[in-house]
């Protein structure tokens, strides 16, 4: 196990460059003068001279000790992804400030949603082809006919407006989250539902759950003791996909309830051309699929030695 971990990480190191170096040429050579971007294109030379050496942008590309690359990689190592254009202050703060806004909507979403997946689909693969599986199968697919804004929308217009059972803006509580959550639960449910289940039924099928059962092993005992461990390298790999997001927001939801989380960072900086901001969170997000994946690839070694024997 740990020569498959230590060979596995080493291999993120080349991947890591190729991100950092792909991002450093989308901001800074494809998307053309960041001064341009924030001062309009009419800005004198003068301003744009003034902004491109506040900002380091007058530096050389690549090919020198202080060009913007070295100078790209060096401050993200120390943690420092520069100064935002619109707030003058250090991006690092922004994105702490947001970070916990984001997680505190993001984290109980996850886990709310897939642990309620992951019991309806249990129930399914237990009572296959029976009532309880059809309406469960029949209550996913309309969950995943509405749109995502619908939920939103009705969420806020029925059971805050009209019921006031839950605020429809602002942050200043845990039940100021109660809303939000609850939406993006039942958003996401039809299709986590189907995915799990179709997992999970994937391995019933499999030899040794009619061995377990000419034990005489209860249902109930196959599935939660042998079934379910088995179907967990799917259901790992489709949960690590939306890791990331916990750490980058929901840009949905904070826009329409008012979480100043990463989500709404986002956005008020692509509308304000922050380059510093958009540039920061697209790193991170790529850094975190990057370490993300590397983590799902440990966890495969550890649920299933076949995988660290093969490499």
């Amino acid at each position: 196990m740990l020569r498959y971990a230590i060979s596995r990480t080493l291999q993120v190191i080349p991947t890591t460059v190729g991100i950092l170096l792909l991002t450093f040429l989308l901001f800074h050579v494809v998307g053309g003068s960041p001064a341009k971007a924030v001062l309009g294109k009419n800005a004198d030379a003068a301003a744009i001279a003034a902004f491109d050496r506040k900002f380091g942008y007058d530096k050389p590309l690549v090919f020198a000790v202080d060009s913007q690359f070295v100078r790209y990689i060096t401050n993200l190592a120390k943690g420092d992804f520069g100064i935002s254009s619109e707030y003058g202050e250090p991006v690092s703060d922004i994105l702490k400030r947001g970070a916990m806004p984001s997680l505190t909507l993001t984290v109980p979403i996850l886990v709310c949603g897939t642990l309620v997946a992951l019991a309806l689909a249990l129930v399914c693969a237990a009572f296959r082809g029976a009532f309880a599986d059809r309406a469960i199968l029949l209550f996913s697919t309309v969950l995943m006919s509405v749109n995502y804004v619908v939920w939103v929308v009705a969420g806020q217009f029925l059971l805050a407006f009209k019921a006031e059972a839950f605020p429809v803006w602002g942050y200043e509580s845990a039940f100021y989250l109660a809303l939000p959550v609850i939406i993006g639960v039942v958003s996401g449910l039809g299709t986590d539902v189907r995915f799990f289940r179709t997992a999970i039924i994937d391995e019933i099928y499999k030899p040794y759950v009619r061995t377990a059962q000419s034990k005489g092993l209860s249902r109930m005992h196959i599935l939660l003791r042998h079934v379910l461990p088995n179907a967990m390298i799917p259901v790992i790999t489709y949960i690590s996909l939306s890791i990331p997001f916990l750490f980058t927001g929901s840009l949905l939801l904070e826009s329409f309830f008012g979480i100043p989380g990463l989500g709404s960072v986002s956005i008020n900086a692509i509308h304000s051309s922050d380059m510093a901001v958009v540039r920061a969170i697209v790193v991170v997000g790529a850094l975190l699929y990057q370490f993300v994946n590397l983590a799902t690839d440990l966890a495969y070694a550890a649920l299933d030695p076949r995988i660290r024997l093969k490499n």
